[in-house]
């Protein structure tokens, strides 16, 4: 998995279990691409500090999911639906599979 989806995954289901200011640095480091010298001036704090930071942040991420194993559940289940749903269209014509394909598309929506 390419790694800024897999830091944006791991935020998304951990990101609570940060403070907030651990929250803060790393959305606007990792995931909406300021500059680690444009954080540490908005927040008054050194660039030393807010890179430290991005990866205490990271680590406690990581840590979450080696326990936790959310994300890596996350992407296991959505490709297997994902599955489901390509074998469905493949059965086109079908009423049953066309019914599944139908489910599996609204799971993936809502995943």
């Amino acid at each position: 998995m390419e790694e800024i989806l897999r830091q944006t995954l791991l935020y998304d289901f951990y990101g609570e279990l940060l403070t907030e200011h651990q929250k803060q640095v790393y959305e606007d480091v990792v995931l909406n691409d300021y500059s680690l010298r444009e954080v540490a001036d908005g927040l008054g704090i050194s660039r030393q500090g807010v890179h430290d930071m991005v990866r205490r942040s990271g680590r406690l991420l990581e840590e979450y999911e080696g326990k936790l194993h959310l994300v890596e559940r996350f992407v296991s289940l959505r490709e297997q639906v994902g599955r489901i749903q390509r074998i469905a269209q493949e059965q086109s014509g079908n009423p049953a599979m066309e019914k599944i394909g139908h489910i599996a598309a609204r799971i993936l929506e809502e995943l």
